[in-house]
């Protein structure tokens, strides 16, 4: 069904919805021949307008494009169009500016829905593109087996990659939707799907896609969270690490392992850390004992990820592991540098942020091992809340910002001292899912059913946007236009909302 537009043109603040239907398009389960060239590096310079993963970045900065066409003063002229598709989006979109699909050049999001139902919507109408839909989806529609995962565009923006709940990364033409179906592709991740879910974000780094793996609501056993490499080009895996039974190189039975649960579910997965293109994972709740088995730990790996290079475990690691105290519930946020140090800002379930020195990640410059404690500084969480988000990390006028969305409020911190230390700048009330800067604004979606816009600097609240109630769902904000999918996974819907909010003309 096309979508029908109405009352265009009015503000958000006047409560003005544009309403579209999404339909099916001919791409579902289409197949594609393997590109005949070799993929380019994932370094290819990007083009303005686009936003082609979860948080921006491979660091996952949650820091977009500096000029969005929306600024303080017009944001009060944004509209709003509600589009309905075929499932819940409970994770992020992304969009590609001035992409070729179906014969035109238009502006593409693409977002993946629980049950694996990948689409694109041409972002300035609302009407539906394509939707692929991976084969099996009525083996677990309906089903507590599914993917939160945001896809990512490659970066030389022919292909996009994306979950889907039976443990498979799937890579589909943007130009249509079909899949190319020839090497390794689509990628199996996991052995056991109906226990290890792909939870988090996507990623790239150099040629290869990077997945992490996780469980699903209520940690039932057994389950491993591991790292996965594949190259871009062929499918092929190309690195695999396991958090628990770590002496083992390989995807692995879960139940061969005499351990389980180790998730790795923070929102942006597999953090690259700029420079060394070193990945940062953290793990869940599970057993540690700094040889084989790294339950509530940050994790520094190769670029490869392969090895395993360093570790920071919390002194109280076992408690947090007795009390589904989950460290993982976020992934590390990496900071520029300061002072000659290459920081990180941990966050948890137990309300409470860590700075983490990244060249001594347990207070020494040894490998991983045993060792417990060693961060520079803990300091609350918004509210002491848990933190299930993404940190948004953005340098301005010389001072480095470090932006918490939590259950509790949403909160700034500044980087200052020569021993380098977190100082809270503001607080809000308003409780959070990841936010994001761009344009020189701070988005912050509250699953209550707000989108608030801020002021960075100084925390003043320009405009609460009203929006559908979600879970882990957060924004972009890219070419005149916000974008926010909204509604919970674990409401089991086959149908849901995408917000979209326009600058008039855009």
């Amino acid at each position: 069904m096309k979508p029908s537009l109405i009352a265009r043109g009015l503000s958000v603040a006047c409560a003005a919805v544009l309403v579209a239907c999404g339909g099916h398009a001919a791409g579902d389960a289409a197949s594609a021949r393997a590109p005949s060239t070799t993929d380019p590096p994932a370094s290819a310079a990007a083009v303005p307008g686009d936003w082609l993963r979860f948080d921006f970045n491979a660091q996952r900065s949650g820091v977009g494009p500096s000029d969005t066409g929306i600024t303080s003063r017009n944001v009060g002229q944004l509209t709003l169009q509600k589009v309905h598709v075929n499932g819940t989006v409970d994770s992020s979109a992304i969009e590609l500016h001035a992409s070729t699909v179906k014969g035109r050049s238009r502006d593409v999001a693409i977002m993946t829905t629980t049950y694996g139902r990948t689409f694109a919507l041409d972002a300035r109408t609302g009407a539906m593109l394509w939707e692929f839909t991976a084969a099996d989806v009525l083996s677990y529609e309906g089903s507590a087996q599914i993917t939160t995962a945001t896809p990512i565009a490659d970066p030389n923006r022919r292909f996009v990659y994306a979950a889907s709940p039976d443990g498979r990364i799937h890579k589909l033409l943007i130009a249509n939707g079909h899949e190319v179906r020839s090497g390794g592709w689509p990628a199996r991740v996991t052995l056991d799907p109906t226990h290890e879910k792909i939870a988090s974000a996507l990623n790239i780094s150099g040629g290869s896609v990077l997945v992490t793996t996780g469980g699903y609501v209520g940690d039932a056993p057994p389950y491993q969270g591991h790292v996965v490499t594949i190259s871009r080009t062929t499918g092929r895996i190309t690195g695999e690490w396991n958090s628990l039974c770590s002496d083992r190189h390989h995807l692995i039975q879960p139940s061969t392992c005499s351990a389980s649960d180790s998730a790795i579910w923070g929102r942006a997965g597999a953090v690259v850390e700029p420079g060394t293109d070193r990945l940062l994972v953290t793990t869940g709740n599970a057993p540690f004992n700094g040889s084989t088995n790294w339950g509530d730990s940050v994790l520094e790996l190769s670029a490869d990820g392969r090895t395993l290079l360093h570790n920071w475990t919390p002194a109280n690691q076992a408690q947090l592991n007795a009390q589904d105290g989950d460290l993982g519930s976020t992934s590390p946020a990496v900071l520029p540098k300061f002072h000659g140090f290459r920081l990180a800002v941990q966050g948890g379930k137990d309300g409470i942020l860590r700075l983490l020195n990244l060249a001594r990640l347990d207070g020494t410059t040894g490998g991983a091992g045993t060792r417990l404690g060693g961060e520079l500084q803990r300091i609350a969480a918004p509210g002491s809340g848990l933190v299930f988000t993404a940190p948004a990390v953005w340098k301005h006028g010389g001072r480095i910002y470090v932006f918490v969305a939590d259950t509790s409020g949403t909160s700034a911190y500044v980087l200052g001292g020569k021993q380098p230390r977190l100082h809270v700048a503001w607080n809000d009330s308003a409780s959070g899912t990841s936010p994001i800067v761009a344009g020189g604004l701070l988005y912050v979606f509250d699953p209550e059913g707000s989108l608030n816009v801020y002021s960075p600097t100084s925390g003043h609240k320009l405009i609460s946007l009203p929006a559908g109630s979600g879970h882990w769902n957060s924004p972009i904000a890219v070419g005149g236009r916000v974008i926010l999918p909204v509604g919970n996974a674990n409401d089991h819907s086959s149908s849901g909302v995408v917000d979209i909010y326009h600058l008039p003309g855009h």
